[in-house]
């Protein structure tokens, strides 16, 4: 969307546009038409710019066809490589920069690749404490960004101002006066500046034309009045088929080989979270080094979210008071880990964990993935895969008591495991024998205050 806008519906000046192929903000805008002269035309997409796409500064390869083309990549990774080109441009020319970009969606992982493009074209390490500035709308007003844009620096050529928390200017009020304060910047702005809102408060699934409703008016506000002086940048979620690729990729740039069985475990356990994916990937280059391979054995080692997996099918055997299939899975887990009986407590921990998600999960009544994110709170929440499954196992319990004793009982073992047990198998086959029995009714007999019973 660099270049002229037009609202949603509105049909674009005939002067100005020429048929092209449609591009991620075409669809959102409703229509197969792009202004003439962008530079963010196909071809664009072919050149150095495509480094972005992986961690290094080098060409992503396509295995025997050569460089890659970034126009075989979803929406997101093609709005990273368009906007790094006009960066990169930027960069050797000023006069092709705009005064200001918005970086919108909450993909974190594009995010962080266009941060860096900026950081590595305009601020040179030895002078980044004066010439780049990080502020927050939550404790910073917008009129103060705009004097920091307007300032010159005596140390540095070019400034770069992030701006963070850009949902304060669409919260309640008019904000007249912060509007026209934007207007008035960018109406005569400081070529020696660069402005990046970063507009993570809205999602943009892989397919624009899927984007819910609030998400949508909430771009179209944005277009409307930061989009008629900014380029655009949509950072679209990443799709499973670009994450494999990106995987990949990735892997063959450092000398390595992924197996396709390995790529398709390590994004499906990891949910596509491509934060995630970066950093696990690293840490397999580095625990296949001098191999130059990894295969699916490796990831299954390595990723927390592969082991997790078989983890969910163990819980759910134990929700199902399927005792025999529940001990299957738990001598699986056991004789797949390098560390065998030593790893008790980390699945121990899992299943913690596991019980405990259950338990929020049953108390809060949720009934759907979309639910679930909102009950889970940050650090506390699942694989995508698991989160169906998670729900109907825990729909299985009746009522609180019932997930409460079986956090009692994990408790317990967890206890025993602690006090150096002649055989730590023993201990977990006790545990999960337990969880996936039903319970014993309490003695009419025993005092609630000195019943252990669980």
């Amino acid at each position: 969307m660099f270049g002229p806008h037009f609202r949603l519906g509105d049909k674009p000046p005939a002067q100005h546009l020429t048929e092209t192929t449609s591009f991620p903000s075409d669809r959102l805008l409703g229509t197969n038409l792009k202004p003439r002269g962008t530079p963010w035309d196909r071809n664009a997409l072919h050149g150095p710019a495509d480094a972005i796409l992986v961690s290094s500064a080098a060409h992503i390869l396509n295995p025997g066809a050569g460089p890659l083309s970034a126009s075989r990549w979803g929406a997101g990774f093609s709005a990273v490589g368009r906007f790094v080109d006009e960066i990169k441009a930027g960069a050797a020319s000023p006069a092709k920069l705009k005064p200001g970009y918005v970086l919108a969606g909450d993909e974190l992982f594009l995010l962080e690749r266009c941060r860096s493009a900026v950081l590595q074209a305009f601020v040179p390490d030895d002078l980044r404490d004066f010439c780049l500035s990080d502020l927050d709308l939550s404790s910073a007003t917008i009129f103060e960004v705009l004097d920091r844009a307007q300032t010159p620096s005596l140390m540095a050529p070019f400034q770069v101002v992030f701006v963070r928390n850009v949902r304060q200017l669409y919260t309640r009020g008019a904000k007249k006066d912060e509007f026209a304060a934007l207007d008035r910047y960018f109406r005569s702005p400081n070529p020696q500046a660069l402005l990046v809102f970063i507009a993570d408060f809205l999602r943009i699934p892989t397919d624009p034309r899927r984007m819910e409703m609030e998400d949508k008016s909430r771009f179209e506000r944005l277009n409307e009045t930061l989009g008629e002086h900014c380029g655009m940048v949509e950072l679209a979620r990443v799709s499973e088929e670009d994450a494999m690729r990106w995987v990949v990729s990735t892997a063959q740039e450092a000398g390595s080989r992924f197996e396709p069985d390995a790529a398709r475990e390590l994004v499906d356990s990891l949910g596509a979270d491509m934060m995630m994916i970066a950093s696990e990937v690293e840490k397999l280059l580095l625990y296949i080094l001098g191999r130059g391979k990894i295969t699916l054995g490796d990831v299954e080692t390595m990723v927390l979210g592969a082991k997790q997996r078989s983890l969910y099918e163990l819980t759910d055997a134990i929700s199902a008071r399927n005792t025999a299939r529940a001990l299957a899975l738990l001598h699986g887990l056991l004789n797949s880990s390098d560390a065998g009986e030593d790893a008790a407590i980390g699945h121990l921990y899992m299943l913690a964990r596991t019980f405990r998600q259950m338990l929020v999960i049953l108390e809060k009544n949720v009934r759907d993935q979309r639910a679930i994110w909102q009950a889970l709170w940050q650090g506390f929440r699942i694989p995508p895969f698991a989160a169906d499954d998670l729900i109907r196992q825990a729909r299985r319990y009746k009522s609180r008591r019932d997930l409460t004793r079986a956090l009692r009982l994990v408790a317990r073992a967890d206890l025993e495991l602690r006090s150096s047990p002649p055989d730590k198998r023993l201990v977990l086959e006790r545990l999960v024998y337990d969880l996936a029995s039903e319970p014993k009714p309490p003695s009419p007999w025993a005092s609630p205050q000195l019943s252990f019973e669980v």
